[in-house]
């Protein structure tokens, strides 16, 4: 018991914003064997510490309070990866409705990880240049992952549901994306998301918005 509480009390102190990996746990332990797995497996059989996915771990709720960050804790679980589709837009206040995954696109393929923190998509989305589009984000407590713009997440929608897209109609209807903000994209970020894509339904469907949107 002794030897578990450690585990935690070094967690505790030493897992950045209450996350930590099996090779930190080995250090702490001093072991990266059997005995540092049956540590680790009392820990989360005591439910002081969660296995979010192989190699990956965090403190549970009762210990961080909700200030494990699911946005940063993503590009961990499953990577290059970058946020992205209805989450992306969420975060952006582009879709109104309540987002109960955190959905990315990756480089790799396609994956879904249901984890104590929550449920983690990821969608591959072949492209000519992977991080156009996309933005490193620092939050307050120093929380940073990679956040696709808002055009970048429309694009990435359309190519993962398949979407024959071609105006600004389906974005409005569809994802109830209100007109004043499409207004508020620039021909540069048209320029920087097409970039990204190969010929096919997501260069179709910029082009037919850009057009819709005189850019």
């Amino acid at each position: 018991m002794a030897q578990m509480q450690t585990i935690t009390e070094f967690a505790l102190t030493g897992a950045e914003r209450g996350v930590f990996t099996r090779d930190q746990a080995a250090l702490w332990a001093g072991n990266r064997g059997a005995r540092l797995d049956a540590l680790l497996k009392r820990a989360v059989a005591n439910h002081e510490v969660w296995r979010v996915h192989r190699g990956l771990y965090c403190l549970s709720e009762r210990y961080t309070h909700g200030r494990v960050n699911p946005l940063e804790l993503a590009q961990r679980v499953h990577g290059p990866s970058y946020i992205s589709l209805e989450s992306a837009l969420s975060h952006h206040g582009w879709m109104p409705e309540a987002v109960h995954a955190i959905t990315s696109v990756a480089l790799g393929r396609s994956r879904t990880f249901d984890t104590p923190v929550g449920l983690f998509s990821f969608t591959r989305v072949p492209q000519h240049r992977f991080l156009a589009g996309v933005r490193r984000v620092s939050e307050e407590g120093g929380d940073a992952f990679f956040l696709a713009t808002p055009l970048k997440a429309l694009a990435d929608h359309v190519y993962a549901q398949r979407s024959d897209w071609h105006s600004v109609v389906p974005v409005v209807e569809s994802l109830r994306v209100d007109h004043d903000l499409l207004a508020e994209l620039t021909g540069e970020r048209f320029d920087e998301v097409m970039s990204a894509y190969k010929p096919g339904r997501v260069s179709r469907f910029l082009a037919g918005l850009r057009k819709d949107l005189a850019l």
